[in-house]
């Protein structure tokens, strides 16, 4: 099943175009890692497939329909980079911002059972049952990630929407992050990730989309690191570096 389409979609913020034509199809389930080098268009791009914005020609379908038209945020878990810095000021709990994931599933906010006990699953699957009833702004990088990501598993979200997600976070923490995103999609979650992390993304991810403004690859880890895309959409001078398990 095809989950996200991108079919030859432009942007342009005023007369700077950003993205260019670019086209990609990801079926459900898959693990995708975007990369690119900075002001390629990554953030852009995921934040037209996530309905954020929209294309200034070319469509997005999302779960089968065009993501301005859509109505199924409720399946979309989306953490940007700035998580670290704006939500670290939430004067909330961790429970109670996981409890926002729950709120497209209640009837006029009133929580079942069934909700409760979706918020205490989310919370032990990511490890952080243990500091639920501590402040999101007193969290370690590391832990601010994983609520974030447990909000969107108690929406029972079908796609985790990533961009840089560990920057700040130290390496300890960062691995064990990875390891958590890994399990997730082996349990059927689809992850598009943008990571600076060259390394990481070929180690974790099952398929590979390079961008600079134009789609220079998009394919799976093994063909990536065999071709000329990296150099060619950074501009030469790039290798990569695999992480060990």
């Amino acid at each position: 099943m095809v989950l996200l389409d991108v079919d030859d979609v432009t942007f342009a913020y005023g007369d700077q175009p950003v993205i260019d034509g670019v086209s990609l199809a990801v079926e459900s389930g898959a693990f995708l890692g975007l990369v690119g080098p900075n002001g390629s268009g990554k953030t852009t791009l995921l934040e037209l497939i996530i309905g954020l914005r929209r294309p200034d020609s070319g469509t997005v379908r999302l779960f089968g329909d065009p993501t301005h038209e859509s109505n199924h945020g409720e399946r979309i878990g989306f953490v940007p980079q700035t998580v670290s810095d704006t939500n670290g000021a939430m004067p909330i709990t961790v429970r109670e911002a996981v409890r926002m994931g729950r709120y497209a599933h209640t009837l006029l906010g009133r929580f079942t059972d069934d909700d409760r006990a979706a918020i205490d699953a989310a919370l032990q699957r990511v490890g952080i049952t243990d500091i639920a009833d501590r402040r999101i702004g007193r969290l370690s990088g590391g832990q601010r990630q994983r609520a974030f990501i447990a909000r969107a598993l108690a929406s029972e979200a079908d796609l985790l929407a990533l961009d840089e997600p560990t920057v700040g976070v130290d390496a300890e923490s960062r691995e064990a992050f990875y390891d958590l995103l890994h399990a997730l999609n082996e349990e059927g979650i689809t992850i598009i990730l943008i990571e600076h992390d060259i390394g990481i993304v070929t180690t974790h991810a099952s398929e590979i989309a390079c961008l600079n403004r134009e789609l220079y690859f998009h394919g799976d880890p093994e063909s990536f690191v065999e071709t000329d895309a990296l150099a060619d959409a950074y501009g030469g001078g790039q290798s990569l570096i695999h992480h060990q398990h």
